[in-house]
């Protein structure tokens, strides 16, 4: 199998497990806010207005599996049941993401990702 094979099938079961853990904790807000915070790291791609690098560097940081992780850990820290759910669905994003197949943003374009070319 490819590594891109592998990084799918790894974003597939982050993407399921994280989904999972948020309707078994549950989110203390209706369903559709978190369908919004599911896909609020797509806004990212609103930084290419100012550029391939600074696009690529804003896009990345936000479609990295540790950000969310981040922000979950520090409502566990906080007793935040809202930030934990909202760390957990950007991580569960970007794990969806691998799954399609839509990588890291290298700086030559946005479609040009660290799991190849879109």
């Amino acid at each position: 199998m490819s590594t891109r094979t592998w990084q799918q099938i790894e974003g597939a079961l982050v993407f399921a497990a994280l989904v999972a853990t948020v309707a078994a904790l549950g989110a203390p807000w209706a369903w559709w806010v978190s369908v919004l915070i599911f896909f609020a790291p797509d806004l990212s791609f609103a930084a290419y207005a100012a550029g391939p690098k600074i696009g690529a560097a804003v896009y990345n940081a936000v479609h990295i599996y540790g950000l969310g992780l981040a922000l979950a850990a520090l409502g566990l820290a906080l007793a935040s049941p809202g930030l934990v759910a909202a760390g957990l669905l950007l991580s569960a994003h970007v794990g969806c993401d691998r799954l399609f197949g839509y990588g890291l943003k290298e700086t030559t374009g946005f479609k040009h990702t660290h799991m190849g070319n879109l």
